[in-house]
């Protein structure tokens, strides 16, 4: 897909929009992304994929000043491209498809959106619709506040899905994270009064960002306030366990020291707060979540209702 040439911006000769920073001048100005785009290439059956089913099952997303970027003008008509008035959920950064694609077919009365950066990861989200003849998911390739900001309907959403998102580890990175206040105020905006937005990541330190996120949040309020904390709280036993200050969490090889990655936050011995929901069965295992419960990393889930 190709830069709007209708452009009301031009891009600073020094800074041109490339793959990696693409979004960075779309409707958000220059305020920092939470992703970079490592990859857009499709070969093989992703190739095929695209071309075959994306006139079907990728909505056309009108650009704004970059292939992610969105139009502030346009706005997604849900049960026009559906073609029946159902509850909408919406994962963002819906990865390969897997955890969409397992929820559609297992609520076929529930409309499904994927919105995601990553290319390839699209191009199997629908291979997965097309093979198991589900109609109703759509994948969107676009920055995810701009489709919260803009293009899907206030109070449209019935739950909003936040998965794995990257924890941008590093201190200075952190205001790249997705989950920030600005953010939760869009996400505010297209859920429903009641509506759910359901939150996991498999770091602590991103776990209680999110935490105090929300917590600083109006809009939201805590489906599990108070509940899990203390010796049964995940945070209480990663603190104790120590398994995040080795990289990845992964055991040290025979021979080696272990590499602190210094981002688990502080450790408070005890997290008397808690908050954190129950794992959400609606979520399939991934090899993704697979993967942290091998290197002995916890998965943190948080449930908010939109007030």
């Amino acid at each position: 897909m190709s830069e709007s040439p209708e452009s009301p911006r031009t891009q600073p000769p020094s800074r041109p929009v490339t793959p990696g920073s693409q979004a960075s001048f779309g409707t958000y100005g220059g305020r920092p992304v939470s992703f970079v785009r490592r990859g857009t290439r499709l070969q093989g059956r992703r190739q095929a994929a695209w071309e075959e089913h994306s006139d079907r099952w990728a909505v056309e997303v009108p650009r704004h000043i970059s292939n992610t970027s969105v139009h502030p003008d346009y706005v997604f008509d849900a049960a026009a491209e559906f073609g029946r008035t159902a509850p909408l959920i919406v994962e963002i950064g819906s990865g390969l498809g897997d955890a969409v694609c397992h929820a559609a077919e297992q609520n076929p009365d529930t409309d499904f959106v994927a919105v995601e950066v990553y290319t390839p990861g699209l191009a199997n989200t629908l291979i997965k619709i097309n093979s198991r003849k589900l109609s109703n998911v759509r994948v969107v390739e676009a920055n995810a506040p701009e489709v919260l900001a803009t293009m899907l309907q206030a109070a449209s959403v019935t739950e909003l899905w936040v998965f794995f998102p990257d924890p941008w580890h590093k201190s200075r990175h952190h205001k790249r994270r997705l989950i920030q206040p600005a953010f939760a105020g869009l996400a505010a905006r297209v859920l429903k009064p009641g509506g759910v937005w359901r939150i996991a990541t498999d770091w602590s330190n991103y776990a209680v960002h999110v935490r105090e996120v929300l917590a600083g949040s109006p809009d939201f309020e805590n489906l599990h306030g108070g509940q899990r904390s203390g010796s049964e709280s995940p945070l209480t036993r990663v603190w104790e366990s120590g398994v995040e200050s080795l990289v990845g969490g992964a055991p040290v090889k025979e021979g080696r020291a272990p590499v602190s990655t210094d981002q688990t936050g502080p450790n408070e011995g005890v997290d008397e707060t808690g908050g954190w929901a129950p794992r959400f069965e609606g979520r399939i295992l991934t090899s993704f979540e697979n993967k942290a419960h091998d290197a002995g990393r916890l998965i943190f889930d948080l449930s908010y209702r939109r007030r």
